[in-house]
């Protein structure tokens, strides 16, 4: 199997020769270019050809947004973006990166190895089986598509629970951006670093009509209400206090190596709700949410899994759909619709 090519894009030469260095160790990856601009960039894709690029989002004559912009309609490339705790990160998903990494601060050298020597090449590995063609187009659903509960009689035991990864920033926005405020509560794991979920969090609030905040332990889950698990070394769960569901947001270890875990949402979901919940899985590498989303399904949720052609990372859902725990396979963007759709039968 031929290593994955990568061009690195960093402006400063020592950060840069880290990530050449780091990532020249790694299997399976081969660092054919390093690049300390765009302009340099552009002309080392267009030698090079490289499979997969790191970028930093600030960078000298043309900051990283800007070069995806004007880089993805005519060279598709799979791209992390590498960058500070910035809200800026979802600019560059939404301009077409495959994923993002924070970038170690302080000088805590085990911080700055794990991400060298274990997060970067496992981000780089995902990015080069993206797919960036049909799953990273512009997709809006139709006018007519949303079916809102407007009018109709909503059980307060309802909720709609979600799990996401790689690709997820975007595929959940799409979601989202549909939802009225009838919609019932909704609980979220987006597989992210510490500090990014609340920016996201904040950024969705301004963009939806429904409101989005990060997750803290006591906050209810109520309609027209997203919660977004925080990212870091906590896990979300869903309980049951008197008539009311809430979650908690505790520290725990990693489940299928991820903290928070779709699966463990989903698990505690299954068990407090029921029925009354229903489970949607995105786009996302590996398997974490697929066993939580079959135990939703025999507790007779009803279940969404995101389709092969609008996913970035066909994984989880994939995982999900093998396991039988999907029960409708849809595009992002007819996501909202089946959600509404099969709310109305609850």
């Amino acid at each position: 199997m031929n290593p994955i090519k990568v061009l690195v894009v960093d402006d400063s030469m020592l950060f840069r020769k880290l990530l050449v260095s780091s990532l020249s160790k790694a299997e399976g990856i081969k660092v054919v270019a390093a690049a300390g601009d765009p302009y340099q960039a552009r002309d080392a894709i267009l030698t090079y050809k490289p499979d997969v690029m790191t970028l930093d989002v600030e960078l000298p004559r043309m900051n990283g947004i800007e070069f995806l912009r004007k880089l993805m309609p005519q060279y598709p490339i799979p791209t992390v973006v590498i960058s500070a705790l910035s809200d800026l990160v979802f600019d560059a998903l939404s301009a077409g990166a495959v994923d993002f990494a924070a970038k170690p601060q302080g000088t805590d050298q085990n911080q700055l190895n794990n991400f060298l020597n274990s997060e970067l090449p496992a981000k780089v590995r995902i990015a080069a089986a993206a797919q960036i063609n049909g799953g990273r187009k512009k997709l809006v659903p139709k006018p007519d598509a949303i079916d809102t509960l407007k009018g109709k009689s909503i059980d307060k035991r309802l909720l709609v629970a979600i799990g996401a990864s790689t690709g997820g920033t975007e595929a959940i926005a799409t979601v989202l951006k549909e939802f009225t405020p009838d919609v019932p509560g909704v609980v979220i794991v987006q597989h992210m670093p510490p500090g990014f979920t609340k920016m996201y969090a904040e950024r969705l609030d301004r963009e939806c009509r429904v409101h989005v905040k990060e997750a803290e332990t006591g906050d209810v889950v109520k309609q027209g209400h997203v919660l977004i698990a925080p990212g870091g070394n906590r896990q979300m769960r869903l309980v049951r206090v008197g008539e009311q569901y809430q979650v908690e947001c505790r520290e725990g270890p990693k489940v299928n190596g991820h903290c928070p875990s779709v699966d463990v949402l989903f698990s505690s979901v299954a068990e407090v709700a029921g029925k009354y919940a229903l489970g949607i899985i995105l786009t996302g590498m590996g398997g974490d949410g697929a066993k939580g989303l079959l135990m939703m399904r025999k507790a007779g949720s009803p279940t969404i899994g995101q389709d092969p052609s609008t996913c970035v990372v066909y994984g989880m859902p994939k995982v999900a759909y093998e396991l039988g725990a999907v029960q409708y396979q849809e595009k992002v963007t007819e996501i909202a619709k089946r959600t509404y759709s099969l709310l109305g039968q609850m």
